[in-house]
């Protein structure tokens, strides 16, 4: 490279420092990505790798350090600044308007105007088309994004990068929501889009993928740099060392269930759909007894949620019964389930897990506010209590936060939040324990600590049901697996004596048995 400036990198990010009240998210960090590379960011959640992306990205402004793109400084003051470098991000939380469609939101802060000031759509939709094509993203631009799949969102996202002419794509955790399939097709997006020269940064802590698809890795931990690798050169085990800072067990250690009498018993169980006119739960029948972990697995919308939704209350039954404990609960409350024994992980922590503007210590005591210890005869609640309660579980679950107890749930990071969830849910020694895809999103040192606490539970004679996406974790975890497929429960597999292909083959609905209790 005779030229003068250093051009082998598309973007440098030396030295880079960011503070938040109560943390240091970024500590002196320093990042350079080649042209034409897939460079993978990798970190616990909280180590700050998503801050360090929202620099990049001109959503925060660092406190130190600089930003080069092609060897030459530039300021970032705003994401505008960022797309005018040729810089796009797709956020993990996708931000589309649900009303619009592939096409308008594609266009969005961009549209192409003729000459009276019209929109000039046919231009765009060439465009949109062609660049589909060119990379393999086969999306409908008339379609509303209310009523596409997630993959078919984030590829939406995709466009919107490269009808902007966006030569760095920066990917935050991009396979956190999507099926196993969905994830290969990512993955081939990915390369070629690196192979037409883009440069790709790459969020992610599954180490899988980041071999399979990244040329080099950069690690963080507590937010400061732990060391650049070649992803040829290393392996998962060094990868997860980096990581987390000791070595981490991928198999979980349990021994042999012990299961006791029924503790929750669902029978003929129909739910409606949200979305469809078909029940998304039809006919189905399974029980969980006491020091088990029955998994329920299966393909993301094969009725799963609406499952969960009808034990938890969240939606009535349309025909069917469920027993907790021998009692029927099926026209229950859901804080009398809660009361009686129910304690449920949701699968949308922001939705239905956690008031994101309540304080940590308040999403701790959510469900139990109004017992005597929490609350005194007049109404009043008692703050010493709770605040003694909520660091003992911060402690217990080794929750981080910036502020402690008072520090608000949305400025936590998403593994952090998914422990108080946790920390709240098995606190109220429950009998029967509903977790769905209690790790998603989630790093190999909190997944291991989470599946400890599954099994901790089952041990001290729970019922636990584990919903679950993740093919390792239906493999590893439970006693016993039930598939689920169209809303029916297809077939029951025991882990020990079963295949991931077997497993795939029920799935995919390849594969059917006559299921016990029908």
């Amino acid at each position: 490279m005779g030229d003068v400036h250093s051009n082998e990198f598309a973007i440098e990010m030396l030295h880079i420092t960011k503070r938040f009240p109560g943390i240091i998210a970024n500590d002196d960090i320093t990042l350079q990505l080649r042209h034409g590379e897939i460079h993978a960011l990798l970190g616990e959640n909280g180590a700050g790798k998503s801050t360090l992306m929202s620099v990049l990205f001109g959503m925060y402004q660092p406190e130190e350090g600089t930003i080069k793109k092609d060897g030459v400084e530039v300021k970032i003051h705003n994401p505008n600044d960022a797309n005018a470098l040729g810089i796009g991000m797709v956020h993990q939380h996708f931000k589309l308007v649900e009303c619009f469609s592939v096409l308008d939101n594609i266009i969005l802060g961009n549209e192409p105007v003729g000459s009276m000031g019209l929109l000039k759509k046919d231009v765009a939709r060439k465009k949109i088309l062609d660049l589909s094509e060119k990379y393999g993203l086969k999306v409908d631009p008339d379609a509303l994004i209310s009523d596409i799949t997630v993959g078919m969102q984030q590829r939406t996202e995709i466009l919107k990068m490269l009808y902007r002419d966006n030569e760095i794509l920066i990917f935050d955790e991009p396979t956190a929501v999507l099926t196993p399939q969905e994830i290969t097709e990512l993955m081939q997006i990915m390369k070629n889009l690196a192979a037409e020269g883009k440069s790709i940064l790459f969020i992610s802590h599954k180490l899988a993928e980041i071999m399979a698809v990244a040329d080099r890795c950069t690690v963080l931990r507590k937010g400061q740099y732990i060391g650049t690798v070649n992803t040829k050169d290393t392996t998962m085990e060094e990868l997860s060392a980096m990581m987390v800072g000791r070595k981490v067990n991928f198999h979980v250690e349990k021994k042999p269930a012990n299961p006791g009498e029924v503790l929750l018993e669902v029978s003929h169980m129909t739910v409606a759909s949200r979305v469809h006119k078909n029940n998304a739960v039809r006919d189905v029948s399974f029980q969980v007894r006491r020091g088990e972990i029955v998994c329920i697995a299966g393909i993301d919308g094969n009725g799963q949620s609406e499952l969960v939704y009808g034990l938890s209350g969240l939606e009535p039954l349309v025909s069917g019964k469920i027993l907790l404990n021998g009692k029927e609960i099926t026209k229950s409350s859901i804080r009398k389930r809660s009361v009686s024994g129910m304690s449920h992980i949701p699968e949308d922590r922001h939705k239905h897990g956690l008031v994101l503007d309540y304080s940590l210590e308040y999403n701790i005591i959510l469900q139990t506010y109004f017992e005597p210890e929490f609350t005194n005869k007049i109404g009043f609640l008692r703050s010493k209590n709770i605040r003694d309660y909520s660091e003992r579980l911060i402690q217990e679950y080794d929750i981080r936060s910036g502020q402690g107890a008072v520090t608000p749930a949305r400025s936590m990071s998403g593994g952090n939040q998914q422990k108080a969830i946790i920390a709240r849910e098995l606190d109220k020694q429950p009998d029967v324990l509903i977790a769905v895809q209690p790790t998603r999103g989630l790093d190999v040192g909190a997944i291991e600590f989470i599946h400890k606490q599954l099994i901790a539970q089952r041990d001290a004679g729970k019922a636990v049901l584990l919903i679950s996406l993740e093919l390792d974790e239906v493999m590893d975890v439970p006693d016993r697996i039930l598939v689920m497929y169209e809303g029916e429960i297809v077939g029951e597999l025991d882990p020990k004596r079963t295949t991931q292909e077997e497993l795939g083959l029920y799935m995919a609905g390849a594969r059917r048995d006559e299921v016990s209790g029908k």
